[in-house]
């Protein structure tokens, strides 16, 4: 299982949650039913062990405000997220322990904003019914408030991690990384941000980055992220353009068979680029975010 502040699942926040969950499945991925959150939040996941892929949308706006932790309200930063563009608009750090993880966050840096607690009726395959529980601690950036934060602590991971729901067509076995694209006058502060969390951080081209519990967290600049990875979605790139405010622009993803990954896209008609590191071609299709593949 992930340990304290590895990836957990950045949120990727949609105009049309049916729409990006399809494209999702014909990529090869095991999406679950789309679910309600009483913050007025919509979502659907595939679900990996000790991590998670999340989009989310807004089903019902006269409830963004519900369910606050302090002054933060869920629901509405996911919705004025969506007011610009779709991407990711918060990103879940793992928690064995919520409120001694929010102290270590807070002594690095972090603002923590409150808790919330939640939880949703299952089935497992076996028929046996159960109730999952979450806590989370809200960590959002008002400076940069496209890499705010969040501590998920799952209660009963058994409720979450089952064998059978871990499974993906695609052989897509969990995240392991994420990409911040951010000027090159904000790296120094987040470099003692992340420092803080993290401890040792490597200089890279164009940036830094850092391991985590679960995958490297790297910032870069975005002419570096164009030469090294790819280009940005057009909804991204002007938001960042007109804005300068740091965000997640890409994710990585492991899988068991590149082979199998890319012949499942090919038949779906998704257009991909690469042999070692297959990168998907129209991040717009993937809510403003760019997907990579790496061999597990």
């Amino acid at each position: 299982m992930t340990a304290s502040f590895g990836i957990d699942h950045p949120l990727l926040a949609t105009y049309d949650i049916e729409k990006l969950r399809a494209h999702l499945i014909d990529m090869g991925f095991n999406m679950t039913a789309v679910g309600k959150h009483p913050w007025g939040t919509s979502t659907s996941l595939a679900m990996f062990n000790g991590c998670l892929l999340e989009i989310m949308g807004i089903y019902d706006d006269r409830l963004i405000d519900e369910v606050p932790a302090g002054k933060f309200r869920f629901g509405r930063h996911v919705y004025e997220h969506l007011q610009t563009r779709e991407g990711v608009a918060l990103t879940a750090l793992h928690s064995t322990d919520s409120q001694a993880d929010a102290a270590t966050a807070q002594r690095a840096g972090f603002s923590v904003a409150g808790h919330l607690e939640f939880g949703r009726d299952v089935i497992l395959p076996d028929g046996t019914a159960g109730r999952t529980k979450t806590t989370l601690a809200l960590l959002p950036d008002q400076d940069f408030p496209r890499l705010s934060f969040f501590l998920c602590q799952q209660h009963r991971p058994d409720l979450i991690y089952v064998p059978e729901w871990l499974e993906h067509p695609n052989t897509v076995s969990g995240i392991c990384g994420v990409t911040i694209v951010a000027l090159p006058s904000h790296h120094v502060a987040l470099q003692e941000k992340f420092g803080g969390l993290y401890g040792q951080i490597t200089q890279i081209e164009g940036g830094f980055e850092c391991t985590t519990a679960n995958g490297i967290l790297r910032v870069v600049d975005a002419v570096t992220f164009d030469k090294t990875i790819g280009p940005l979605a057009k909804a991204s790139a002007k938001d960042f353009a007109d804005t300068q405010t740091p965000f997640i622009a890409g994710m990585d993803f492991s899988a068991a068979s590149l082979t199998r990954l890319c012949g499942i896209l090919d038949r779906a008609g998704i257009s991909w680029t690469g042999q070692d590191i297959v990168t998907l071609d129209f991040s717009d299709a993937t809510a403003n975010t760019v997907f990579r593949f790496f061999a597990a």
